[in-house]
């Protein structure tokens, strides 16, 4: 008979499964679920924190910052971290504008985690950046030193801080920057310290960009717009001030009635007919095909005349025989619609089209139009007429300063740009605008026989209220009848003058106000 195993036996037997249940469990965790095991503990104990990139600044022509990222912190404090709380609290109240008695209250309140908000600038919290315990978390904040200047301009950011209208959405991809990665280790009471053994990716702030505007000129522009469409009835305005001479943009305006809109979208997508504004390019385009010189003369028909097809065109000045440099000088519809005969419809077309019309100009803004230039194949037998004084042709305010900077510039079209330099976040250049030509459009001659054209109807034609007394000026004025439900309704009209300041050697190119009448 076998004999019974002893309890000694049985108990040892016990300890022997237990300790292989244990070890097999340990195998198993360890060689089977290690992997799964190893993330979930890394997942509680580690956190994955984002650094933010600084957004560049953008500043003026001159360095006058127009929108600025301000670096500020947060500060978090730990109490039982502390060195010595009693030295601590003075020098924590003196960072944050608190009494010290309040902040020794807070740190007495046996809490492991305290936070202050803030914003606080660096200055501020410098003194506490050493201090065991504390924790200055780094924020970035968009700020607008001038914020009257240009602000429908300039643009916002959205909710994440990204661009989202004027130039802070067109520039976005420059003043971003790339966000960076810190892996934080959390200690058991949820505070987090940086890991030792795993790398920062670091941020890369974002390009700073330099534009052409200038400050002050920009503001005159705000002010003078606002006077302007106040003083008129408008329901709103646009001013466009360019250097002709390397086609930099000075001053964007527009004005709007209860419209706080980006003024970007107004100057180069909004398109108007711009009427006799338009009639210094007739001009140029006869003078370019030989078909006239300032001095030849036509028949006004005494201000009202009927051609062939029936069609009836009047003047506001009755003339009698108008010389071409008349023609412009009293804005004569009669006199250009005539002349323009002389030329073949394709080489109106082909000025107009040289001039910049019917194509976008190129600027860094988006939503550019490029106006309206028909193909010489969808004419009518009006066209040419109706081009010559400024109708069936769409021209946004950008388009027509550019076009006026051909006769400040010898006779050569330029690309207007808004970006004078971009810089990295160290501050060396990676681009600068360089002016460049689009093309020649009429001789220098032919230039400067328009622009003497021009000066005359400052002088003592429809643009006498432009004139500067000691200062030569160079401008036409321009009214178009609006287009109301497809038809052209009187009483409604787009009021416009280009000029060029000083007429000789000119330093600006400025439309003032485009400016629609109450509605």
């Amino acid at each position: 008979m076998a004999k019974a195993p002893s309890r000694l036996t049985l108990i040892g037997g016990a300890f022997v499964l237990v300790a292989l249940a244990v070890v097999g469990r340990a195998a198993q965790l360890q060689l089977g679920q290690g992997e799964q095991w190893r993330a979930r503990a890394a997942a509680q104990q580690t956190v994955r924190v984002s650094l933010p990139a600084r957004r560049g600044t953008l500043y003026d022509r001159t360095g006058v910052p127009l929108a600025v990222s301000q670096e500020t912190y947060a500060v978090g404090v730990s109490p039982r971290d502390l060195d010595d709380v009693a030295p601590a609290v003075p020098i924590l109240a003196q960072a944050l504008g608190l009494p010290a008695q309040r902040v020794a209250a807070q740190l007495a309140a046996r809490r492991v985690w305290m936070e202050w908000p803030g914003p606080f600038t660096w200055t501020r919290v410098a003194p506490l950046k050493r201090m065991r315990g504390v924790t200055l978390m780094r924020r970035l904040e968009r700020f607008y030193p001038r914020p009257e200047l240009a602000s429908g301009l300039i643009g916002r950011l959205d909710v994440r801080g990204r661009g989202a209208s004027g130039l802070e959405r067109a520039f976005d991809s420059l003043l971003a920057g790339r966000g960076g990665t810190a892996v934080m280790i959390r200690d058991p009471v949820g505070r987090l310290y940086p890991s030792p053994s795993r790398p920062v990716a670091e941020a890369v702030d974002g390009a700073d960009v330099v534009l052409t505007l200038d400050a002050e000129l920009q503001d005159i522009a705000d002010r003078a717009l606002r006077q302007g469409v106040a003083d008129a009835g408008a329901s709103g305005g646009d001013v466009v001030i360019v250097q002709p001479e390397t086609g930099e943009i000075l001053a964007l305006a527009s004005a709007r009635a209860g419209s706080t809109g980006a003024v970007g979208g107004t100057l180069v997508g909004d398109a108007f007919e711009p009427g006799s504004t338009a009639k210094p390019f007739a001009a140029a385009a006869l003078l370019r095909a030989g078909r006239a010189t300032p001095i030849d003369t036509v028949f006004a028909e005494n201000g009202m005349w009927t051609d062939e097809r029936g069609r009836r065109i009047h003047d506001t000045h009755p003339s009698a025989v108008l010389t071409l440099a008349d023609v412009i000088r009293v804005s004569s519809n009669i006199g250009i619609a005539k002349l323009a005969r002389r030329l073949t419809h394709v080489e109106e077309y082909e000025a107009l089209r040289d001039f910049g019309f019917g194509t976008p100009t190129g600027i860094e803004l988006p939503g550019e139009s490029g106006g309206t230039l028909r193909a010489v194949r969808r004419w009518t037998d009006e066209s040419a007429a109706s081009l010559a004084m400024g109708y069936e042709l769409a021209v946004t305010p950008l388009q027509l300063a550019a076009a006026y900077g051909v006769f400040a510039n010898g006779g050569v079209l330029l690309e207007p740009a808004l970006v004078r330099e971009v810089r990295d976040a160290e501050g060396a250049v990676r681009s600068r605008h360089r002016t460049r030509p689009v093309r020649r459009v009429l001789s220098e001659r032919a230039a400067a026989q328009v622009t003497n054209m021009l000066m005359g109807v400052v002088e003592e034609g429809t643009g006498r209220r432009a004139a500067l007394g000691t200062y030569p000026v160079a401008g036409k004025t321009g009214t178009s009848r609006r287009v109301v439900a497809g038809r052209y309704r009187e009483g409604r009209y787009w009021a416009s003058f280009v000029g060029l300041f000083p007429a000789v050697n000119p330093q600006l190119v400025p439309p003032p106000p485009r400016a629609p009448p109450p509605r």
